[in-house]
């Protein structure tokens, strides 16, 4: 790999344990300007949303702060009147950490991205943890975690 700083990282897509996935890219920019693209809404509107999974961000509503909250709502030809995502952050550590639920349902992971920078590039590492070996092999066969190299 060259050592341009221009050049586009890939992502990798690690299942490293029974129930955790590992999701691991670099980014070309400081860990604050990273860290607020995952925080603020209007920026997280701009790569969120996987264009291939033919999916329209409807609202996102993010109150970023240990014990806050986050709702997120699509449309999807397949629902029409919309889906939710919505979970409570767990721990926000500015420019360093953020931990979240996934509340939509009784099987949801908790999520768990670290922003890491050195020499202005920023390594982005999530960790989603699910609560049992059949609902991570659900996700993974599903293709729910199938965009995090196009987000």
């Amino acid at each position: 790999m060259s050592s341009d700083k221009t050049e586009a990282m890939p992502t990798t897509t690690e299942r490293v344990s029974d129930r955790e996935l590992v999701v691991t890219r670099r980014v070309n920019a400081p860990a604050r300007l990273v860290f607020q693209a995952w925080t603020t809404a209007d920026l997280m509107k701009r790569w969120w949303v996987p264009a291939s999974f033919g999916l329209t961000l409807l609202s996102i509503d993010m109150d970023v702060r240990t014990g806050g909250t986050y709702r997120l709502v699509f449309a999807h030809p397949a629902a029409p009147d919309g889906m939710a995502f919505f979970g409570t952050y767990q721990e926000v550590i500015p420019n360093a950490k953020l931990v979240w639920t996934n509340e939509e349902s009784p099987d949801g992971a908790v999520s768990t991205v670290t922003f890491a920078e050195k020499d202005g590039m920023t390594e982005v590492v999530l960790h989603e943890i699910y609560p049992s070996k059949a609902v991570l092999d659900e996700a993974m066969a599903n293709g729910s975690n199938g965009a995090w190299p196009e987000q």
